[in-house]
């Protein structure tokens, strides 16, 4: 391990060894003040007023610590370039450096290599660690709470609609090739795998349409169908001809997309990329084109986040070489407060253009880096000809 760090030039080894301190440093600054305002006040609040055991909200604690850190990477790499480079120019030593023939593009090169291993740690946590703890903390809150905090709510008005060919009924065939809505499947409420108040409308048989309500029903994996309780059948014929059937129970022949559909987590930052995409496509076979678009958004915000060390990187790096740029820790700490501030508003404002449907959603997620990259771009090369 030594000799391949030997092999790596000194000025790479030399600059890293100055951003390292000050990475530590900023990960845990914005880490515990990210945790304290985001979970630790709640959690102590939960403890007073609910009587949460001090054990298991130390776990939930932990177990929100993932999710904190990938937000804090970033952020810590901004700081952390501006106080090493800041602390260099103050002390002469990019003037140094400037003298041997070293330009602003290699001076800041050791501060990239870092950042894009910080890219790679902020993805891989986004993606499998914050995942897994943000869902085991939530169900560990949830079966600690005192039963006046549980919430067993579920979920409201999910609506699932299925495409396909339309049936004959005399030969059993479809009518045409064409794809068309075959069912209308909508329950008021879901929980613990029981919708209830369902209502299903069937067009897949030519001339008929049917209609189905009733009290609750759940889906039952050997028979592959659903089970309907207390509700009745109205079929409609297009010559007029109308009959009903009451029932107490029904089998009905159907997949189990709605009850998918009603179990994907509400939250994006609960799902890996893949767990995103599937919900995506689920919600674009339910015919929800909106929640599907904004999927789509947060699955490529997924990839954009940590490529902002990099944005951050090289606005930091490049505004920290600048001799004006003290090297103050509260100085560097409100520049970057501020930078942080405008890169996520940019983000957000692209981030729910791209949710209307304004953009595309890789355009909504991208393009808030391509600026920042842009300007952080043209910040070092103004620089490079002072």
């Amino acid at each position: 391990m030594s000799i391949v760090f030997r092999k790596i030039p000194l000025i790479d080894r030399w600059i890293i060894s100055k951003l390292i301190p000050i990475l530590f440093f900023s990960i845990s600054a914005f880490t515990i003040v990210s945790l304290s305002v985001g979970v630790m006040f709640d959690l102590i609040r939960k403890i007073v007023e609910f009587g949460l055991p001090i054990l298991i909200a130390l776990k939930i604690f932990l177990l929100s610590l993932p999710g904190f850190l990938v937000l804090a990477f970033p952020m810590s790499v901004l700081l952390s370039c501006l106080l090493t480079y800041g602390s260099l120019s103050s002390n002469s030593e990019i003037l140094a450096l400037k003298s041997l023939g070293i330009n602003n593009y290699r001076i800041i090169f050791p501060s990239l290599l870092l950042a894009v291993f910080m890219t790679f740690l902020t993805f891989t946590f986004s993606d499998n660690l914050v995942p897994i703890s943000n869902r085991v903390a939530a169900d560990l809150l949830q079966n600690s709470l005192g039963k006046s905090m549980r919430t067993e709510k579920g979920r409201y008005n999910i609506s699932f609609s299925k495409y396909g060919s339309i049936i004959d009924s005399n030969t059993n065939k479809p009518t045409d090739g064409a794809s068309h809505l075959t069912h209308i499947f909508y329950a008021r409420r879901f929980l613990k795998k029981i919708m209830y108040d369902v209502t299903v409308i069937d067009f897949s048989k030519k001339g008929t349409k049917i209609l189905i309500t009733a009290q609750n029903g759940s889906f039952d994996d050997k028979s592959s169908s659903w089970k309907f309780n207390n509700g009745k059948i109205m079929a409609t014929e297009d010559e007029g001809s109308v009959s009903t059937i009451i029932f107490d129970r029904y089998i009905y022949p159907f997949d189990n997309g709605p009850s998918k559909l009603a179990e994907i987590p509400r939250d994006a930052d609960n799902m890996t990329i893949s767990e995103a995409r599937k919900a995506q496509k689920m919600y674009e076979m339910s015919g929800n084109i909106k929640e599907s678009r904004k999927m789509k958004v947060r699955i490529y915000e997924k990839m954009t986040l940590p490529m902002s060390c990099i944005v951050f990187s090289l606005i930091g790096s490049t505004l920290g070489i600048k001799q004006n740029i003290r090297s103050s820790k509260s100085q560097g700490f409100g520049i970057s407060i501020i930078l942080i501030f405008l890169y996520y508003l940019t983000c957000f404002v692209f981030s729910s253009i791209g949710i209307i449907g304004i953009i595309t959603p890789f355009l909504s997620a991208w393009i808030p880096v391509l600026m920042f990259l842009g300007f952080g771009t043209f910040l070092l090369w103004k620089s490079n000809r002072i």
